[in-house]
């Protein structure tokens, strides 16, 4: 069964994240199974638009660092010292345009969340048209504080300089309504109603003739390309790769091996290891 499903119902092309064992983690082979997904949907003259989903209970939990960061898998996010910073710029290059192809799409898309959209998750999400999440489904970049920068760097443009620095500054997930609230998605509704929801927007969409919805997309996207999106994208795909060959980013990697992801993520994300003196917080200096 492949990692990204496609299927077209009526007027409306589905893309479906389907690794829901690890929460729709990403792996090597996810980012180019999306784009394709997309380009196949955008190759369908009878679909007008497109719905984004997650199988199970999580839209996507970001990169698989079981794969990644733990050591037990054959991912390359960290290179060995010296590292090279243009083959890691390359790396999460492909990334970056594999998920922007969402944004690209002459199709509108629609990303449903429900459960979790974090970490290289709301790259994903952000990189939609619009997102309707669940009132209890969370959202957030937790690796701004060690080991990452969000490289599609859609917060900025959907939520305006303070707003993104309050997220990016402290790496806190927030739930739907919060999100609703501060205009990074469209809507959240009650987790049973979610699908409704999307369904409902889906098909008012798939109304309107599909040269008539690329023309407005064209123009909308066009704005917020014109404020040098390109420009922001390639700094902090470059500044990724080196949050994680920092020496804080050395530090997290170097603990997730000797104590197992979810507990490194656990400290890093509750502030309860100094990533730069390499110790719990709560141990003498």
């Amino acid at each position: 069964m492949s990692k990204v499903l496609f299927e077209k119902t009526g007027r409306i092309g589905r893309i479906t994240l389907n690794r829901p064992e690890v929460m729709n983690a990403i792996d090597d082979e996810v980012p180019a199974l999306l784009s394709g997904a997309v380009a196949a949907a955008n190759g369908d003259p009878g679909i007008h638009v497109i719905v984004l989903s997650g199988k199970g209970p999580a839209f996507c939990a970001g990169y698989d660092l079981t794969y990644y960061a733990g050591g037990e898998g054959t991912g390359q996010a960290t290179q060995d010292m010296p590292w090279d910073p243009m083959k890691d710029f390359a790396f999460m290059a492909r990334n970056t345009d594999h998920f922007m192809s969402l944004w690209r799409s002459h199709k509108p898309v629609i990303c449903k969340v429900q459960g979790h959209a974090v970490a290289g998750g709301s790259d994903i999400a952000l990189c939609a048209d619009m997102i309707v999440m669940a009132e209890d489904a969370t959202i957030g970049y937790m690796p701004a504080r060690v080991w990452g920068c969000p490289t599609t760097a859609m917060w900025v443009y959907r939520l305006g300089p303070e707003k993104a620095k309050r997220m990016l500054f402290t790496g806190d997930k927030i739930d739907g309504l919060e999100a609703e609230r501060l205009g990074l998605v469209l809507k959240a509704v009650p987790s049973d109603a979610l699908d409704a929801e999307v369904e409902a927007l889906a098909e008012r969409m798939a109304s309107v003739p599909v040269n008539q919805l690329m023309m407005q997309k064209m123009v909308i996207n066009q704005a917020i390309e014109a404020m040098g999106l390109a420009n922001t994208q390639r700094l902090a795909t470059l500044l990724d790769g080196i949050a994680r060959h920092s020496p804080e980013g050395i530090n997290f990697k170097e603990r997730a091996e000797a104590v197992g992801w979810k507990k490194a993520v656990d400290e890093r994300d509750r502030g309860l290891y100094d990533w730069t003196e390499d110790r719990p917080t709560d141990a003498p200096r």
